[in-house]
């Protein structure tokens, strides 16, 4: 890690439909918490529950553990964020394409129509309506950290 201003927080120990995904600015004593999504492969009943980890190719779900975060670059949800795995938990996240993104499937209105978020591949998605604050408060050499914590 190059940057320890903020850290992110993906707490999957609580329900997709509960903001739960949190950038902890380590200098200003503050917290901002956000939706984010998790994978089908986490959540075959598609409930809103991240049951599993895995960090298998292919497995569709999401790797624990901690990232450091990357650069920027365009993809198939528009501008993203890399995500290198620092553990055995989730040492694929590159082959894997794992990343930061916005997603449609991730916004307020998904939840208010579903009761919870869509699932992504195994990445971290974000409402695009919140997604700059990643882009500018998470990128760069910052740590993100995933599991299933509990605490909202």
């Amino acid at each position: 890690m190059w940057r320890r201003d903020i850290a992110g927080i993906a707490d999957f120990g609580v329900h997709s439909s509960v903001p739960r995904f949190h950038f902890a600015n380590i200098e200003a004593g503050t917290v901002k918490s956000f939706l984010v999504a998790h994978g089908t492969g986490s959540d075959p009943e598609h409930d809103g529950w991240l049951n599993d980890f895995s960090n298998v190719p292919g497995s569709n779900a999401t790797s624990r553990g901690a990232y450091v975060t990357y650069e920027w670059y365009k993809g198939k949800y528009g501008t993203s964020i890399r995500l290198g795995g620092l553990d055995d938990d989730n040492s694929n996240a590159l082959p894997r394409y794992i990343v930061a993104h916005p997603a449609e499937y991730a916004t307020k209105a998904h939840v208010e129509k579903w009761g919870r978020l869509g699932r992504s591949n195994g990445c971290f998605a974000m409402d695009p309506a919140d997604f700059n604050e990643a882009l500018w408060h998470l990128s760069g050499g910052r740590l993100l950290y995933a599991d299933k914590l509990g605490i909202g």
